[in-house]
């Protein structure tokens, strides 16, 4: 098992394509998390420029945004339905302030509700895009000092990391891990295989724990780099204490590892079934359109809510707000646990296939 494994990881590491591909994630993750690092503390005579609107729901507060109070929301979308009613609706100003007035006393579904009455559709998402607003130095300090009390700087930014780093890791991993079998899956290759005294659980162990081990590798390595950028980007942010090389590790260990360890279970099944890798490369590519692909909620509101099994997990939402999806820790159990069960057919698999 641990010479087979030995070989697999030596072969990848002295494969240049294999450091280019590190290369490549990191330029790919360092472009999507990039203006998270952007985020600071504003200091006296520093001004914000912004030309954004008011509220817009996928601004962020390195764009000089926070998060809007209640009261405030309802009056900025009364606002924009007016505005709406006035240049879509060709409702004069009394008119539009009737409308408004029907609503003072609905909630917001029901006023959405409402709205449909008159041809506008889209009142709820609008409501959305003022979760947010353009806020003053005091207001966004304030907002970042509140949530550095809860967590550290770089809890929120690990989050972040392990998103784009988790879909890197996804299809990195798929062709990474093509090659895996591609040698022992060939004909004479293959037969020499079952006519040696090597057990099923230690080839597959070796190999699959090969696998896992050269992902490991590039996903430590990512780790390293991004703690490292993260660590000198704060340090004139204000919040340079802020960051810890654990958040990163465990966000990598729970989100994306269970993830990579199924990948490579995958590669293990189809290539004994099929005697090919091959088939698994656009099964595994379905498998992570699945796993990426957003739904509705309870409210019929479009986002990631993440799906059962899913080999990607994503951190769509404002900085300081990122929540995994519902239940990730069990689908990342049951991940494991798949991964697990799939090792054990593929041993039978093996065992079946023995001279």
């Amino acid at each position: 098992m641990w010479l087979i494994l030995k070989r697999e990881v030596k072969n990848y590491i002295k494969n240049p394509l294999f450091w280019l591909g590190i290369a490549i994630g990191v330029l790919i993750v360092f472009v999507n998390v990039n203006p998270y690092l952007k985020i600071h503390y504003w200091v006296e005579g520093e001004t914000i420029v912004n030309d954004e609107p008011d509220a817009y729901g996928d601004r962020d507060v390195f764009n000089g945004y926070v998060p809007t109070e209640e009261d405030l929301r309802r009056e900025m979308w009364e606002e924009r339905i007016r505005e709406t009613l006035i240049s879509v609706f060709r409702m004069d100003n009394e008119e539009a302030q009737a409308v408004i007035d029907e609503m003072k006393e609905m909630d917001v579904m029901a006023a959405c509700a409402h709205l449909e009455k008159y041809g506008f559709y889209n009142a709820y998402y609008d409501y959305n895009d003022t979760t947010i607003r353009k806020g003053s130095p005091e207001e966004i300090n304030s907002y970042i000092g509140g949530k550095l009390e809860n967590n550290a700087f770089s809890y929120y930014f690990s989050r972040k990391f392990a998103d784009f780093a988790g879909v890197f890791m996804g299809f990195f991993a798929t062709i990474l891990l093509s090659a895996l079998f591609m040698q022992d899956t060939r004909k004479n290759t293959y037969e020499l295989l079952h006519t040696k005294p090597l057990s099923a659980g230690s080839y597959l162990s070796g190999k699959v724990g090969g696998g896992f081990a050269v992902c490991l590798i590039t996903l430590a390595v990512l780790n390293l780099i991004f703690f490292g950028i993260c660590l000198i980007a704060t340090r004139n942010s204000g919040f340079e204490m802020e960051v810890n090389l654990t958040d990163f590790l465990l966000a990598s260990v729970i989100y994306v590892l269970p993830c990579v360890l199924m990948i490579v279970s995958v590669y293990s099944l189809i290539s004994l079934v099929f005697k090919s890798p091959l088939p698994a490369v656009p099964l595994l590519f379905l498998y992570i359109i699945y796993s990426n692909m957003g739904s509705s909620n309870g409210e019929g509101i479009f986002g990631y809510y993440g799906r059962p099994l899913a080999i990607m997990v994503r951190f769509p939402g404002k900085f300081f707000d990122t929540a995994p999806p519902p239940m990730i820790l069990l689908n990342q159990s049951f991940l494991i646990f798949a991964a697990v069960c799939i090792f054990f057919v593929s041993m039978q698999i093996w065992k079946r296939r023995r001279v």
